[in-house]
């Protein structure tokens, strides 16, 4: 019986939680917020008097109403999760079953495809590699599709790379559901939605292009609070939300009060801390795009459309001095933990053992200029 234990294996990204380095390039977050930045002393002493009670199965009126309006969508149309992964393990349990073909994007926030293959659905990826920038083969994809397709998962701004999908490759993506795969849902993880860059604004949801879609995302990423475990779902298929309000009450009853009520604060336009983060995100690409082009003979990179992350790829045979091969890429990884930092490797995510993710957004610029200081070592190192 033991032996049969293994539904959830052991993944190495759990060592992003577990284990603290000195400069924590792997990570894919913006800076951490505190309950400081959000609410006064008085505020948090009223916050003291919040009841710790049961809450509605599908969210707080108030949390969902703040969401709605940042998505263009009716409140209705939200259901609140404990994190954008029970959003997606929801839509999994769902949509996912025995029989069914799910097509899911590659490479991949690494618990995207278990929470989908959960039902023993038949998952298949189409890939989206370094070689075409990260972008959607819309033609490719729809090849695959079957009449038995019931989800096309894709995540835009793509995590790891931060490359987003064109809403009018969307809309092509549809068309082809339409054609090869009728039942389909297209779920369109939208978490790096808002981490533009300065100046740049957000482009807008996905949500209300069309009632097959199911847009999900979170307040880990953008909004700088993983602590609070809160995602959301929204679709605007009745049956579907439905069935995902009674598949969050039948696991989870429902979300945290304490949490939700935090949540709308975060949310509130007069608490935004966009600007700044939005800002600082700017910032850090421009330090990670120079750093990649003093090192263009060793790596490579893609630079992401919003985010706090890219992909950049090692490429040692450029300066003709040694060989990118798995000794040499493990080589590297190992040199960068002895010097307590990190970045993420590929396989973490699908990807091909040469790349790695490179999160700029946690750090504050000059430890993140210290943590890219130390990668630039190793790649000296390793000549």
């Amino acid at each position: 019986m033991t032996s049969e234990l293994n539904r959830f294996p052991n993944h190495s990204m759990m060592t992003l939680t577990a284990e603290k380095v000195r400069y924590d390039l792997a990570e894919s977050v913006g800076p951490d917020l505190r309950l400081s930045d959000v609410y006064t002393q008085s505020e948090l002493t009223e916050l003291a008097s919040l009841s710790l009670e049961y809450r509605s199965a599908q969210g707080s009126t108030d949390l969902r109403g703040v969401i709605a309006r940042q998505h263009n969508v009716r409140t209705d149309d939200v259901i609140t999760t404990t994190g954008g992964m029970h959003a997606i393990f929801l839509c999994g349990a769902v949509l996912c079953n025995p029989g069914d073909h799910v097509l899911v994007q590659q490479p991949l926030f690494p618990l995207t495809q278990p929470a989908l293959a959960f039902n023993n659905a038949e998952v298949e990826f189409f890939p989206c590699r370094f070689s075409n920038g990260y972008r959607v083969d819309v033609e490719n994809l729809a090849l695959r599709l079957k009449k038995e397709t019931s989800l096309v998962c894709l995540t835009t701004p793509q995590n790891p790379s931060g490359v987003a999908t064109p809403k009018e490759d969307i809309i092509k993506i549809l068309d082809a559901m339409e054609q090869h795969g009728p039942d389909a849902f297209l779920l369109v993880d939208e978490t790096y939605r808002q981490a533009s860059y300065g100046h740049d604004s957000a482009v807008d949801s996905l949500a209300t292009l069309d009632n097959r879609i199911i847009s999900c995302a979170s307040l880990s990423k953008c909004h700088g609070a993983p602590g609070l475990r809160v995602g959301w779902a929204i679709t605007r298929h009745r049956q579907l939300r439905q069935q995902l309000i009674n598949g969050k009450f039948q696991t989870i009853i429902c979300c945290s009060g304490l949490d939700e009520a935090v949540a709308v604060r975060v949310l509130q336009p007069e608490q935004s801390q966009f600007d700044a983060r939005c800002s600082h995100l700017r910032q850090g690409r421009a330090l990670v795009a120079n750093w990649v082009e003093k090192h263009n003979d060793q790596i490579s990179w893609i630079a992401p459309d919003a985010g706090a992350l890219c992909c950049v790829r090692l490429d040692y045979t450029k300066s003709n001095t040694a060989k990118t091969d798995n000794a040499a890429i493990a080589e590297f990884h190992k040199a960068l933990l002895e010097r307590s930092a990190r970045v993420a490797p590929g396989d973490w995510f699908g990807d091909e053992p040469e790349v790695f993710r490179l999160g700029f957004g946690l750090l504050p610029l000059n430890e993140l200029n210290e943590g890219l200081e130390v990668i630039s070592n190793v790649l000296e190192r390793c000549r």
